[in-house]
C-alpha cells in the first residue's frame, strides 16, 4: 500500500512539471543547446561557406543559431522541410529570403562587412526562432 501524503504527491508532480517546462523552453534559444541567449557562437572562421539549417530541432530553430565567420564568408541557409513556411529576415533590413517550405530550398548571402547580424523567421519569431551571424575580420 502506498502511504505517500497528498503534499508529497503534489511536490513530486510540481517538480516534474517544472523540469519538463525548463527542458521545453531552453531548446528554442540561440545555440540550439538549451543554453542562455548569450551562448557563444559556433566558430566557423576559416571556412569559405557555412551551412545553417532552417527548421531544425522540431521545426522551429536555426542550427547553428549563432555562428562566427570571417568577412567574405557565404552563409547558406537550407530548409529542412519541417515546421511549415520559414524565412530568414535580418532585423536591420540587410536581407530577406522570402517565405519557403520545401525541403532543400536554399538562400545564401556573402557577409563582406564585419559586424553582428541578428535575424528571425518572422512567422515563428514568437517561438524564438532567431539567429545571429557574427562577422569578424580575417
Amino acid at each position: 500500500m502506498n502511504t505517500r501524503t497528498r503534499r508529497e504527491l503534489l511536490a513530486g508532480v510540481g517538480a516534474a512539471a517544472a523540469a519538463g517546462l525548463a527542458g521545453c523552453t531552453g531548446a528554442l534559444l540561440p545555440g540550439g543547446d538549451g543554453g542562455d541567449d548569450d551562448a557563444a557562437p559556433v566558430d566557423r572562421t576559416g571556412e569559405e561557406s557555412v551551412a545553417v539549417a532552417v527548421g531544425a530541432d522540431g521545426g522551429f530553430s536555426f542550427a547553428p543559431a549563432a555562428v562566427r565567420v570571417d568577412a567574405g564568408t557565404t552563409v547558406v541557409w537550407e530548409w529542412t522541410g519541417v515546421g511549415g513556411s520559414h524565412n530568414v529576415v535580418d532585423r536591420g533590413g540587410a536581407f530577406d529570403s522570402g517565405l519557403a517550405a520545401a525541403e532543400g530550398h536554399t538562400f545564401e548571402r556573402e557577409f563582406a562587412t564585419p559586424g553582428t547580424y541578428e535575424y528571425v523567421c518572422t512567422p515563428h519569431q514568437t517561438r524564438d526562432m532567431e539567429g545571429i551571424i557574427e562577422v569578424v575580420e580575417r
